[in-house]
Parts: C-alpha cells; structure tokens; sequence
C-alpha cells in the first residue's frame, strides 16, 4: 500500500512538472493557501471567543471576577506541558521564527507548526493569557505554504514565496484585511518586491479575506464611526501623538525584550510556570482589561466609553473621575508589556499584534483626553484610532501595515491623512533609537536577518561552509625548509597554513612570496624550519561568522585569503574573497531572477 502511494505521489510530481508551468502552479498555490489561511483562522478565533466567553461571563461585570486568579496559569500550564511534552520544539514568537526560516532554513518550516501554534494559543489567550492570536496563525499559513511548497518539490526561491503566501493570506483573513496582509509580508517578512511574487501575495490575500467574509460576514473588526474629519489645523496634535505613540513603542520593544532577557535566566520551566501564572493572574484581577487580546476594551474606547475598563475591577468605585480613569488607562499600558511577557515566557504561546493595537488604542485615547484638560477640542475615538496605528507601525518596523491594518479593520478610510501622519511620526521616532522590530532584533545582532539592502540579503543567504576552501596543504611548524620545498613543489597553491601537531590549532602561514627569494638555496634547506618562515595572518575567520562580518574584516584587512578556524582555534580552512565573489554573484542572480 505504501509503496502504491509512492509512486502515485512520483507520477503527480511528473505530471504537474510536464503540464502546468511553474508561474502557474505557484498561483495555484497561493489561491489554495489563501483558503486553507482563512479557515484555520476562523477556527482559532470562534474556539479563543468560546473559551473566553466562559471564563469572562460567569459573573457579573459589577462584581469581581475571582476566575482571573486562576485561569490564566491554568492556560499557561496547559499550553506549556503541551509544547513541553507533545511538540516539543519552541513554537513562540512566531514571525521571529518565520524570519528565521526564510534567512537560514532555506524557508522550511516544521510540519507541526501548520496546527501545533494554534493549539497553543487557544488554551494560553482562551483562558485569558495577554497575547493575540494573530502570530500563532501567521506561523501556521507559513507553515501552510512552506509545507505546499515542500510536497511539490519547490525550489528555496519558490518556498519563501510561498512562505510570505501563508503570512499574507493569514493576517488577511484574521483581520479582514488584504492590503495590510499584502503590506505584512513586504514590509515585515521582507520578501523581495516582484512581478512573480506580487501577483500570488495578492491573491492569498484576497482569497483568504473573501473565504473569511463567506464564513463570519462583512463586519469590521472593530465598531467605528467618525464623528470628525480629518483637519488640518490639529497636524500639530497629531505629530505629537506620533511621537508619543513611537516612545511607548520603544518602551514596549525594550521593556519586553529586557523581561523575556530575565525569564530566560530562569532555568526551571517549573518556576517560570508559577512566577509567570501567578503575576498574570494577579495583574489581571486588579486590571481586567489585560485579559487576552483585549479587543472589547479596544472597541469600548473607539466608542468613547471609558468607564467599561472599570468592569469587574477592585477600582470600580472611583470610574467616575476623569483623572481616575486617565491614570488607571496610564498604568494598563505600563504593564501590559508584564502582562504578554508573563504569558510567553511563562509557556504560553501567542503573539505581539493585539498588546500593540491594544496599548496603541488606550495610548491615543489618553493623549486626546489630556490634551481636552489643556483647553483643546479633540475627537476621543480619532486619535484612539489613531494611536493603534502608531504602536502596530512602530513596533513592527511596518508604517505601510499600520495605515491599511486600521483603515480595514474599522472602515475608517476617511481618516487615512490621520492616520499616515501618525504611522510616519511613530515610525521615525522609534528608528531613531531601534532599528529593527522587536521580531528581527535578536536575528539581526546574530547577522542572521534576511533585509531588504539586497547586497545585505545576498550576504545573509550565503553560508561559510560553501565558500570554504579545504585544498590546500598543511605543514608542520618543524618542517625544514627542504622538506617545504617538496611540498610546495605538489600543491597548486600559493599559501600554506601552519598547524601545531599536538592541539591542531592554526599558529601561523607561510606564503609562497615570503621564501621564494631561498627556496632555490639548497646550502639553507636545513638551516630554516616553517617556524622561522612563517607569520601570523592579519585576520582570522570563525567557521560561525556571518557572511557580513567576513566581508567586513576581509575590507578592513585589505586581505585576499583568510584563514578559518573552529571555536577551539582549530584549523578548518581557508576562505578567499574570489571565491564569495563568485558565489555571491551565482546567489545574486538566483535571488534576483524574475
């Protein structure tokens, strides 16, 4: 039967490579992906909003809410023994891994990861974990299109298209959202702008919000109505909500990269369960606005009701001083980056879209309301709008997806000179400080992050181990002199790595022009040994470096040939600057081709 199914599976190989062009099948692809992207997305999101609603409805919303205390570890737990003992492989942070697919995996992903991130966060955000669902599901469509592209036998180049598909169509279908699915992969994920990949992000995009709009309706997201136009006289208002927005951005990209730094240090899973769970727990109970993604409250603001942040709160009593509720929004937003980091470091799985729409939206609702205290008239739900696409942009590095994402998820395509001026401040206020999103800073200080600087790119797709260079002859330091010769006199190279007999470890190299003028001299052939003739290289390569930094000493140097050395100091090979040239161009044009 087995065998029967091989050769079924090889002759469709065949027959798909005989009748159907690859241009074609890879638009087939992206239109199945985009299907496949939208249902899973309905899925997660119907069985987060079931869990939730248990959990949020077993008491009234006047009185306190004593389930906050527990379910979110227990969601925690869940997730966490569920990645621990059953996929054990690490499914968080989602698009970090995707960009790490796409620069060093050769865009493959784990077959798991099509269902396993959606199990995760459906116990960890359902039981009130503060994260968002939209990473998980950004992970799966991924998975979706590099696994469709593995069973078709799709070339690295195809694959990473392939890859962004699943991105696009996922962050299309759970938001509703084509353009700012579209945006998502160009600007996030960083895939190369093309015909041949414009054409099938697009329809990924397309055909998982129309199979999303067939399976939930046409409403937006988010419940908006504007009240005022855009005008030109409040630029001024709005450029200082930009930078707001951007330095809370910048708080929540350090503030969160410098919590999971200390989680990390934590080596038993079972205290980060407790320390993570019960600080969740308990920051939920005195602020119940953290609870999971957080969207009601989202809404609630767009709607200028800030007195629903107050529901099942210890604080209820004091909503009705504007101050009141100024500073307890003020504080929700300092520690919400607490809140997600508890819940992913403490096992949870989820992501960073709904904390920055969250935070951005009470971020902008804040600045209007001080700003009406000085004497001002500003529309509330404007600049709350306005404020999620100033976090979403700044934190994600992606002004472009901040503009659309909103406009789309809330049909307010009349405030888009809003929210661009917004977007625009926020973005170059947090590039001046961070540049790159909290997704891509790990990978990039590891040289390890694909960009769009093509010659960048290029550089980050290519591997030491494929320019390294094994043909050339060691010589022992006690060699003599005669005994050089004759191996000189068989190599059809011009260079020579000396290698301690005992450690193997690389102590010097001799060139050929250094002993050219004595080689010839046989009086001198016992009188010098290749210790005497040799001298220590001007640089020495690690086999771990990236192809960047290689570049760069290699520039620094003025060097045409570099020894390589492994962490022991142990000599591997050599690499010459020739030879990346020439790799570098072959990569170039692969990477480039239309």
């Amino acid at each position: 039967m087995f065998k029967e199914i091989i050769k079924w599976y090889e002759k469709l190989i065949v027959w798909r490579a005989k009748h159907i062009k690859l241009q074609h099948f890879v638009l087939l692809l992206s239109l199945v992906i985009g299907v496949m992207c939208a249902i899973a997305g309905c899925l997660l999101k119907e069985s987060i909003h079931f869990l939730q609603h248990l959990v949020t409805n077993i008491v009234n919303k006047n009185s306190l809410n004593y389930g906050y205390l527990i379910f979110p570890s227990i969601g925690i737990i869940i997730s966490s023994l569920f990645v621990r003992y059953i996929v054990r492989d690490d499914i968080s942070h989602g698009v970090t891994r995707i960009l790490y697919a796409i620069s060093q995996r050769k865009s493959i992903i784990k077959l798991h990861n099509t269902w396993t991130s959606m199990v995760g966060s459906l116990f960890t955000i359902g039981l009130g974990g503060s994260v968002g669902a939209e990473a998980p599901i950004v992970l799966t469509g991924s998975a979706i299109g590099s696994n469709l592209g593995k069973f078709f036998r799709m070339d690295q180049k195809t694959l990473m298209l392939l890859v962004g598909c699943g991105a696009s169509g996922a962050i299309a279908g759970i938001f509703k959202a084509p353009i700012a699915g579209f945006v998502f992969t160009l600007e996030v994920l960083m895939i190369d702008m093309t015909m041949t990949s414009i054409v099938p992000l697009l329809i990924s995009s397309v055909t998982a919000t129309a199979a999303t709009y067939i399976f939930t309706g046409k409403a937006f997201m988010f419940e908006f109505v504007v009240r005022q136009s855009f005008a030109v006289d409040r630029i001024p208002h709005l450029i200082l909500l930009g930078i707001v927005c951007g330095l809370v951005s910048l708080y929540f990209t350090r503030g969160m990269n410098f919590l999971e730094t200390q989680f990390r240090r934590i080596k038993n899973p079972m205290y980060k369960w407790a320390l993570g769970g019960t600080t969740l727990g308990l920051l939920i109970f005195v602020f119940p606005p953290l609870y999971g993604e957080g969207y009601i409250t989202v809404n609630e603001l767009l709607a200028g009701n800030a007195v629903s942040v107050f529901d099942n709160s210890p604080f209820r009593s004091l909503m009705g001083n504007e101050w009141v509720v100024i500073f307890y929004l003020t504080l929700i937003v300092l520690l919400k980056i607490v809140a997600s980091t508890c819940t992913t470091s403490g096992g949870g799985v989820g992501g960073l879209f709904a904390p920055s729409l969250f935070v951005g939206c009470i971020t902008g609702f804040v600045v209007a309301k001080l700003l009406i205290f000085c004497g001002l008239s500003m529309p509330v739900s404007n600049f709350a709008l306005a404020g999620m696409t100033g976090v979403m942009s700044a934190v994600m590095h992606a002004p472009l997806m901040g503009i659309f994402l909103i406009a789309e998820l809330t049909g307010g395509y009349d405030l888009l000179m809003t929210l661009m001026i917004v977007s625009v401040t926020a973005y170059v206020t947090i590039i001046l400080f961070e540049p790159h999103s909290l997704y891509a800073m790990r990978l990039a200080a590891k040289g390890e992050l694909i960009t769009h600087h093509k010659d960048k790119a290029v550089l980050t797709l290519m591997k030491m181990e494929n320019v390294l260079e094994r043909d050339l002859q060691v010589v022992s330091p006690k060699m003599t002199l005669g005994d050089f010769v004759k191996v000189i006199s068989k190599s059809k190279r011009n260079i020579f790595p000396v290698q301690d007999d005992k450690s193997g470890k690389l102590i010097g190299v001799v060139s050929l022009d250094e002993v050219r003028n004595i080689m010839f001299r046989p009086e001198l052939y016992k009188r010098f040994t290749v210790k005497d003739l040799m001298t220590y290289p001007p640089a020495v390569l690690n086999n771990t470096m990236p192809m960047e930094k290689v570049m760069e000493i290699f520039e620094d140097t003025a060097s045409w040939n570099l020894p390589v050395t492994d962490s022991e100091g142990r000599y591997v090979g050599f690499v010459s600057k020739s030879k990346i040239f020439n790799s570098y161009r072959h990569v170039l044009v692969h990477f480039s081709d239309e």
